[in-house]
């Protein structure tokens, strides 16, 4: 079998292969630096990591102000980069996961650059601005998009600021997990997602533009979960690809081993889209919670969907937030308290976010090594007795 190309990005030679990030402390050091350290990209979520470091917490708990908090947050995103790198051992790159969406965003960025990580990825949002707040910084600049136009969109934008993207990556919404890149649920389905329709425009792109073909490498994220996937859109235009949920139930994932019994176990029928609080439509397991919520999200709209409401954490951590705002089409609950109870496990009121298809092993729990062989080199782990 031929061995696959490599995947590189400012000048790093990486396998083909990408841990996408995962909020509130699933992809933390620990997942990061792990799969860094087997020579591929690792991602650290930016979004409130707190939970893993209790003296945080404990400060956060004695003075509960939203200064407190962001600054709690900023203190851990350094920590677990620092963790991180320190587990690459040197290996792969250890990247940072910005949502555009969240308030916290450049101090995410700023934190990222001056705690030496190696990338940083941008999605739920355009990144427009973000060559701009990282002038001058050798770093990596991956935002995620999801089809040709918003591609164009940011080449352009940034070509005026005489940066390219060091890669792209390239979600779909009909298979990703956690918050997706379209403006409804109804957007979903639509073709214009399709990788193969997304790579050859994007491709022309590059064309009209003056960029050669293989100047950025493309990383097409959502529903690949097999050797034979990897390949199939490495032959057909990208240069890598994007998983999240596989490496959110690996052994080294940095969640409580319940959420990854919760994601590794569910079925597709226990699989759910619906509108987040940020306005995004999300994709999540049928969880107590989330059953209960969707069932009385009309009513929770007719009887509160216009109010605001004051934050219950006190982190203000939306740009826009459905319930906080008052915003009647966005959703209506705390997104961080839902994640923070996925995080440890709380089967009865977390948000489980989880990409559509079946995983590469099913419901086993493998490590990330196991799992980046049989992505790579369709080599698979020897049957346990």
């Amino acid at each position: 079998m031929t061995p696959l190309s490599p995947l590189t990005i400012r000048g790093r030679t990486l396998l083909p292969v990408v841990q996408g990030g995962m909020g509130v402390g699933v992809s933390a050091h620990r997942l990061a630096g792990t799969v860094a350290r087997e020579g591929a990209m690792g991602t650290i979520s930016s979004i409130d990591l707190r939970h893993h470091h209790p003296d945080l917490m404990e400060l956060c708990r004695q003075n509960p102000v939203q200064a407190t908090l962001e600054a709690a947050n900023q203190t851990a995103l350094a920590r677990e980069i620092i963790a991180a790198k320190a587990l690459s051992e040197g290996r792969g790159m250890v990247a940072v996961n910005v949502m555009r969406a969240v308030a916290s965003y450049a101090e995410a960025v700023r934190t990222a650059c001056e705690s030496g990580a190696d990338a940083i990825v941008m999605g739920a949002g355009l990144p427009l601005d973000l060559p701009d707040m990282t002038e001058g910084v050798d770093i990596a600049l991956i935002p995620i998009l999801s089809d040709s136009r918003g591609i164009a969109l940011v080449l352009k934008k940034w070509m005026k600021k005489k940066r390219l993207p060091d890669a792209i990556v390239i979600e779909h919404p009909a298979h990703a997990g956690g918050h997706l890149g379209v403006a409804s649920v109804a957007d979903i389905p639509s073709e214009r997602f399709e990788f193969a329709r997304v790579i050859e425009e994007t491709m022309q792109t590059f064309d009209s533009l003056g960029l050669s073909r293989t100047q950025i490498p493309l990383i097409v994220a959502g529903g690949i979960n097999s050797h034979a996937a990897v390949r199939h859109w490495l032959t057909l235009g990208a240069s890598g690809v994007q998983l999240g949920t596989a490496f959110a139930v690996t052994e080294e994932g940095d969640a409580h081993l319940e959420f990854k019994r919760i994601l590794a176990d569910a079925k597709p029928d226990d699989i759910a889209e619906f509108v987040s609080v940020t306005g995004l439509p999300a994709r999540a397991v049928k969880t107590p919670w989330l059953v209960r919520y969707m069932r009385q999200e009309t009513k929770i709209r007719e009887k509160i969907g216009t109010k605001q409401q004051l934050c219950e954490t006190g982190l203000n951590c939306l740009t826009a937030c459905g319930w906080r705002d008052g915003i009647e089409k966005f959703g209506h609950f705390c997104i961080d308290a839902r994640l923070s109870a996925a995080l440890r496990g709380d089967r009865e009121t977390g948000l489980f976010f989880r990409g559509r298809e079946i995983l590469p092993f099913g419901s086993a729990i493998r490590s990330v090594r196991e799992l980046l062989d049989l992505l790579v080199a369709d080599i698979r782990p020897a049957v346990s007795a």
